[in-house]
């Protein structure tokens, strides 16, 4: 998910199914998504090199918005005017961008970038769990509550809980763990608030709701960056001294991963409906495994693909007959 709410329902009924033959531009912009989405949690590793926690998720989020808003500009959207939507905004904001972005930069300093790409695969469990808090008229079925069980199963094989007793690098690692399971929590509180009090209730394309949530995420963390950015650059070293990677990291991060792939996500969807768009949710773990493995070496356990496929699994239950939210890259 990336941090966007989900299209119109207009949009999202245009082209129910996946087409007999899908357009090489679909393809493209299917397979530059579960790029950027998988890929983040690598930028994230790479961007804590030369900037603190505070300032790759702040920064990010920043860098987002401008994009978002220049596509706004650019497409003569119509940004929202009604102060009772910024509200609700501003919640989904802190919800889909700020609280996991934060969560997600602080557990990339004690994590394998792949660990933490299996457990944001977790989004469609907690988004099922808190729709059906938040929405009276969604109920899990059987089939739905055996797949949140199942996941539970599946994060607690991934983190490998048995190992809680006698060893010591697994108790360190605990905390950040808990951290990223957190961070999809909000991203599953964030897509119940959008659906009870955001969805269908106003006449916004997803553009504009989508940069009016960024926009707000990205003034709040202006706002409180005193406190959540005492220090920009690692170290507290000049901003002149920070590498080109990192650098390079958090504009990918933040223009592409918050912002240009908002316009992929909404291209899949509008053509090839949400069944066969929401099958991101699959691919992004497992680029962000791979991406941790050939480009910084990191090595897995073998608890950690099994898990993953136990929630892969999971997420197949929870999903069905239910609308799919899109899983947010971090």
């Amino acid at each position: 998910m990336s941090t966007t709410s989900s299209p119109s329902r207009s949009a999202r009924s245009t082209r129910p199914g996946s087409p007999a033959g899908p357009r090489a531009g679909v393809l493209a912009a299917y397979a530059a998504l579960a790029l950027t989405w998988g890929s983040s949690f690598l930028l994230i590793k790479v961007a804590l090199g030369g900037f603190t926690v505070g300032g790759v998720a702040v920064g990010r989020i920043v860098l987002g918005a401008a994009a978002l808003a220049v596509l706004v500009v650019v497409s003569r959207t119509r940004w929202p005017r009604e102060r009772w939507l910024w509200g609700h905004l501003a919640v989904v904001g802190v919800l889909l961008c700020l609280a996991p972005f934060l969560l997600f930069s602080w557990a990339g300093e004690h994590l394998p970038s792949g660990l933490s790409a299996i457990l944001n695969a977790t989004t469609p469990i907690w988004t099922a769990l808190a729709v059906t808090a938040a929405v009276r008229s969604e109920r899990l079925t059987r089939g739905q509550g055996a797949g949140v069980a199942l996941g539970v199963v599946g994060v607690a094989v991934v983190m490998g809980l048995w190992r809680v007793v006698g060893d010591a690098s697994f108790a360190a690692s605990v905390p950040a763990q808990l951290a990223c399971l957190g961070a999809t929590a909000c991203y599953g509180a964030g897509f119940a608030w959008m659906r009870r009090f955001v969805t269908g209730r106003h006449g916004h394309g997803a553009l504009a709701v989508a940069a009016g949530q960024v926009g707000s995420a990205a003034v709040l963390g202006l706002l409180l960056s005193p406190v959540l950015v005492p220090q920009l650059v690692a170290g507290g070293g000049p901003l002149g001294g920070v590498g080109v990677a990192p650098v390079l990291a958090l504009v990918g991060l933040g223009v592409l991963g918050t912002g240009v792939a908002y316009v992929w996500s909404t291209f899949v969807l509008v053509e090839w409906g949400s069944l066969a768009a929401s099958s991101v949710t699959y691919l992004t773990p497992v680029v962000g495994v791979l991406a941790g493995v050939l480009v910084l070496g990191e090595r897995i356990t073998w608890n950690e693909p099994v898990g993953a496929l136990v929630v892969v699994v999971s997420v197949l239950l929870v999903q069905r007959r239910w609308p799919r939210p899109r899983t947010p890259r971090p």
